[in-house]
Order: structure tokens, then sequence, then C-alpha cells
């Protein structure tokens, strides 16, 4: 990561001795994180591979706290095909009705997707979701299997990311204050930060290539 930007950066230079100043000043990396994942027993993942921006958009909540221990609630939104991160809403809560309101200032900037992947939390399952998707007659829910976080694989990647380098850096005394950090490190991650599934082009990059193709 720390080669492809600074080659970004107009650097001239090889990883080779990017690593070698990289572990001359003692840098390191996050600890990898060990999951354990059940699949089915047959191997399958039945999961549709996307085609284009803007068919899937993947949902999923994430939490974390407040200095004073009071709970955060995270709903991150994610384009498949792009990897663009759509949004990041913060609250003490969140429910069926605010990830409606998420979606419906989502779908005011972007063309509407064909589906929703998510998995089967009630705020995702609840009645006005689903009234919402069936108002837009466009959009259907894809939910997954109940415990089978691989289907929503996109949105586990980008948690894995985003616990990493922004959860587990920064200290929240307010819940504001997490919304305007987590929207400044959004805008960092798509605009800045080259993505090796997208052939080192950052989602704001491939976002806008695969509208003009």
């Amino acid at each position: 990561m720390a080669y492809r930007l600074l080659r970004r950066e107009g650097w001239t230079l090889n990883h080779k001795r990017v690593q070698r100043l990289w572990r001359e000043e003692g840098l390191q990396r996050p600890t990898p994180r060990k999951r354990k994942r059940a699949r089915p027993a047959d191997g399958s993942v039945r999961r549709h591979r996307v085609e284009y921006p803007h068919q899937v958009w993947a949902m999923d909540f994430q939490f974390d706290a407040t200095a004073d221990g009071r709970r955060l609630k995270f709903l991150n939104v994610i384009d498949e095909h792009s990897r663009l991160c759509l949004a990041i809403r913060v609250g003490r809560r969140c429910k069926a009705k605010d990830v409606v309101a998420v979606l419906e200032e989502l779908t005011s900037l972007y063309p509407a997707p064909a589906f929703i992947r998510t998995d089967n939390g009630r705020e995702l399952i609840a009645q006005a979701l689903r009234d919402w998707c069936e108002a837009s007659t466009t959009t259907s829910t894809a939910y997954i299997e109940p415990g089978s976080p691989w289907e929503n694989g996109f949105a586990e990647s980008f948690n894995g990311r985003f616990r990493d380098e922004f959860l587990n850096t920064e200290l929240f005394t307010t819940a504001p204050e997490a919304q305007l950090l987590a929207d400044r490190w959004r805008w960092e991650y798509n605009t800045f930060r080259p993505h090796s599934a997208l052939q080192g082009r950052t989602p704001l990059e491939a976002a806008q290539q695969g509208a003009a193709a």
C-alpha cells in the first residue's frame, strides 16, 4: 500500500526500497485479525457477480463506543462494482426508517441499485425497507443466508479496513464528532486509497471510469 501511494504521488522507486525503509523506521501493519468462517459443505457461494456500477449496493453495521462507554452504530453502504463507499451513517441507534432515509439520500445522488445486499438484521428486514424497495420499482433486496457473512464479502472486506484503519485508531467523544471523522475517512478512502482489486485505482477513479464506459 505504501509503495502504491508513493508511486501515485510521482516517486520513482521500487517496492524493495520501500520495504527496506519501512523496516528501518520500525513501521508495522495492523495485526491481521483471524476469522472463523463456516462455509457450505459443497464450497458453493450463492452470490451474483456484479457487472456494472450501482448494480448492487452492500450494507452492513459496525459498532464502537464513545469515550464514556456509550454505543455507536455505524451503517456502511458500499457499491460492489467500484468499491466506492457511498455512505457511513453514525448514530447511537439506527432503525429501519433511518436506513430508508440514507437510501433516499443516496438515490438522489446516484442511480438506484438493482439489488441491495444485506444480512438478516432486524433493521434490514423490517417492513419499512421492504416497502421502500417495492415503491422504488427498480430495487430489490438480496438477503444473505443467516450465519453466512462470506455472502456479503464486499461489505466484510470494507468493514475490516474500516475497523483496522479508523475505528481502532480514533477515540470519539460524541456521535457528531464520530460522524465528522467518518466522513473525512470515507473521502480519503474513496479519493486517495488505491485498491488492489481495482488494478491500483482508487474507488472514485473506478466509479468515474465505470460511469464513462
